[in-house]
């Protein structure tokens, strides 16, 4: 049977001792964690190992010896090295070995049961596979992406001894705690061994993180109790406060500060890494914002931007009312119903005249709500964004409010048209089985549906026009700010201290791991390097992708252009919660 046993590449140069580890039964896998070394009192061995047993949870024990012959062995240590295996019985039991001044190591796995089938051999031949021990601590190996075609149980059983060896290792951190210079009974060899890794400055951050989540978990508290209070659902605030993005953006950067400055510890790594991706996400975001909020107050541009806007919106309408003037002559030689296309004409004029004095009656105002606005952006670039996602929603109302005129009037006309077809055909709609049956109708009956089919239908094209120029205009209005909602989606989402994890050090994120062939010779054993792959960028961004106050469209662009069609009113980036129309 072919055994593999895991070594770290930190001991390659240790003194000669015991080797310390797991093994791992469904794998025929040996895990070597440490190094124990002489001289060394049995029974203390076997109380360290048991205390580490009791703190990680894993089935630590001696495997075998590790003997490096870096000068003449003493007289009698190769019969004490075969002597330990009578006080430390395990099975198999490894004997490594490493020749003075070469590179050629020997790895022998003796069984001193006698072999239940005879001729059966009393040594297994052992697979030495070399790894890096303070990479596979500090990673996380992730469960393989199945191919199309492989089966998911296939995929999950071949990632199943390394996942072992991830394990083990990450579970037994408690056994690389002692250095060297520990005064301890048992001197001990890992990746830790020249002294614990440690920092002034990480320690005073710990010592400081706890009164400071404290503290900050008890101002959101008040903070979102002060949200829930009922005054907050007094109409008409639910209802603004459901339309408006800001609103949506400022809730979701609540739970973020929660879920940061939550004292609660991470029970996972996937919990950790989401806790420092929002960290960071929150950093980013208020650090752009600040620079927003700088460039902005810098050679008053608020006061140019507010100059700059009422002239905006007066040559907005202006070429609104061009645009209706043309609707309402005949419009790329189009002979429009006279009466009907003057009627709409004139009720969108009106509104437009309405919308201007609106504008000007704000204009005084404007430069102080841009300087408040300016001032949100220390809650950082997304809340920024939102509100300017909502003062494009407030400046093109009239748009939206055209767009729904005709929306509204042209359904009521496809959908009349459709009823007196049915007509035609005998059919009728039944409202309580939701189907289309037969119907006879009477002479009056056909009479007044022919009459009423016909007024529809020469009035359909100077309805249908109307809508149509109304929702391109809504749908550019729509896209602008799709844009301002991708990018605001995309700050809150993307995960910044993964990439930055994966760029930096990419062990960290482990994909899965390679071997490299340093030794193959007849007479030695096999002799492996692994290696870990990195998790690639596309995977990292999917896997770590933070949740974002906006939703996706619910349409399809099938579904968008039959509602399109037949003028139902479309919300491509409507908020969680609402209802559908």
């Amino acid at each position: 049977m072919m055994l593999k046993a895991f070594f770290p590449t930190c001991c390659a140069s240790a003194d000669s001792g015991l080797l310390v580890g797991r093994w791992v039964p469904e794998q025929s896998s040996a895990v070597v964690l440490a190094v124990v070394h002489f001289p060394f009192i049995p029974i203390q061995v076997k109380r360290l190992l048991a205390q580490v047993q009791q703190a990680s949870r894993v089935g630590v024990t001696v495997l075998g010896t590790w003997c490096h012959h870096q000068q003449e062995p003493e007289e009698g240590l190769g019969h004490f090295l075969e002597g330990l295996s009578a006080i430390f019985t395990h099975e198999p039991w490894l004997q490594l070995c490493r020749e003075k001044g070469s590179r050629a190591w020997s790895c022998r796995a003796t069984h001193h049961q006698v072999p239940a089938t005879p001729g059966t051999p009393s040594e297994d031949q052992v697979m030495l596979i070399f790894y890096d021990q303070r990479k596979v601590l500090l990673s996380w190996l992730h469960p393989p992406a199945v191919l199309p075609d492989q089966q998911a149980g296939d995929a999950t059983a071949s990632a199943g001894g390394l996942a072992a060896v991830f394990d083990t290792v990450a579970q037994s951190e408690v056994l690389f705690c002692g250095d060297r210079y520990d005064e301890g009974p048992v001197r001990l060899s890992h990746w830790q061994s020249e002294g614990v890794e440690g920092s002034i400055l990480v320690e005073l951050a710990k010592w400081a993180s706890g009164p400071l989540c404290l503290l900050l978990a008890s101002l959101l508290s008040l903070v979102s109790a002060a949200g829930t209070c009922w005054l907050w659902r007094l109409w008409p605030l639910p209802f603004i406060g459901s339309k408006l993005y800001t609103c949506e953006q400022l809730r979701h950067r609540l739970e973020q500060l929660t879920l940061v400055f939550s004292t609660e510890k991470a029970q996972s790594p996937s919990e950790l890494m989401r806790k420092a991706n929002t960290l960071i996400s929150v950093l980013m975001d208020v650090i752009l914002g600040l620079l927003l909020l700088s460039w902005l107050h810098g050679n008053n541009r608020i006061g140019q931007l507010a100059d700059a806007l009422v002239p905006a919106a007066d040559h907005v309408a202006e070429e609104l009312q061009h645009l209706l003037q043309w609707l309402m002559g005949a419009p790329a030689g189009l002979k429009m119903n006279r009466a009907l296309d003057q009627v709409l004409g004139r009720f969108f004029l009106y509104h437009i005249h309405l919308w201007i004095s609106y504008i000007h009656l704000m204009s005084p105002f404007i430069e102080r709500i841009l300087w408040h606005v300016g001032l949100s952006a220390c809650l950082g670039l997304t809340v920024a964004l939102s509100i300017l996602s909502d003062i494009v929603a407030l400046l093109t109302f009239h748009i939206y409010c055209f767009y729904v005129y005709g929306a509204r009037l042209y359904c009521l006309k496809i959908y009349g048209l459709s009823a007196l077809w049915r007509l035609f055909r005998g059919k009728k709609w039944n409202v309580l089985r939701q189907r289309v049956d037969s119907c006879s109708y009477d002479l009056d009956q056909l009479f007044i549906g022919t009459l009423l089919f016909t007024i529809l239908v020469f009035l359909l094209p100077t309805t249908a026009l109307y809508y149509l120029v109304f929702t391109l205009l809504r749908l550019l209005v729509v896209t602008v700010q799709g844009l301002i909602h991708l990018l605001v989606d995309l700050i809150n989402s993307l995960p910044l201290y993964s990439l930055g994890l994966r760029l930096c050090r990419p062990y960290r994120l482990a994909a899965g791991v390679k071997f490299r062939v340093l030794e193959h010779k007849a007479g030695r054993p096999l002799c492996l390097l692994m290696q870990i792959n990195p998790l690639p960028y596309s995977r990292v961004a999917h896997t770590y992708r933070l949740p974002s106050c906006g939703c996706p469209p619910k349409h399809s662009w099938g579904s968008l252009c039959r509602k399109l069609f037949f003028g139902e009113l479309i919300y491509p980036w409507r908020q969680r919660g609402e209802k559908q129309d």
